[in-house]
């Protein structure tokens, strides 16, 4: 889980209600599935890309659906070729103020501001927020940037999702989807 992910800012607001809240048509969007497959809840991301590429989605005009598991440096280097858009698919904490159940799915916006700059890139793991930070630093421009996140409910050493975050994972794809039909403003 990434609590880092999670907004400091109020411009990094949720967009579950707001439909013009994705990318703009026809802009090259890369959908990346970050998460660790051995720690049950944490592999919510690589589930949700690999059933976003079997369905289609991978094959979508301007759409690049990627399972990037725990490879931060891979997604780094992917984002500095240049992206016009990035959906995140990950696991995240509870909302603050309000009762999160585990399975529930949170969209974010994620703006420049609500990061910071202090995280390392870590060849052997992966943190979203660590790679995001750390983009100008090696040369690139955050893209308009999406989290479509699931609160987990077991992060334990194993393998399989639990049933409440399973249970979300066409949700999220559905979320997905939306953000990438979205022909509104790249921003609520």
């Amino acid at each position: 889980m990434n609590p880092a992910l999670q907004p400091r800012t109020p411009a990094a607001a949720s967009c579950r209600e707001d439909a013009a809240c994705g990318p703009e048509a026809g802009a090259r969007t890369l959908v990346a599935g970050v998460g660790n497959i051995f720690l049950r809840d944490d592999g919510f991301g690589p589930e949700v890309a690999r059933r976003l590429a079997s369905a289609g989605n991978g094959s979508r005009p301007g759409v690049q659906v990627v399972d990037y598991g725990i490879r931060d440096v891979h997604l780094a280097y992917d984002l500095l070729a240049g992206v016009a858009a990035l959906v995140l698919v990950d696991t995240v904490p509870p909302d603050a103020d309000a009762e999160t159940p585990p399975g529930s799915i949170r969209v974010l916006r994620i703006r420049a501001e609500d990061l910071g700059e202090t995280a390392a890139l870590d060849p052997h793991g992966m943190d979203p927020a660590a790679v995001l930070d750390r983009l100008r630093s090696l040369g690139g421009e955050l893209p308009p940037t999406y989290v479509v996140g699931c609160v987990p409910a077991d992060l334990s050493e194993g393998i399989g999702l639990s049933p409440p975050v399973a249970a979300a994972v066409p949700e999220a794809m559905a979320a997905v989807d939306k953000l990438l039909n979205s022909t509104g403003p790249a921003g609520p």
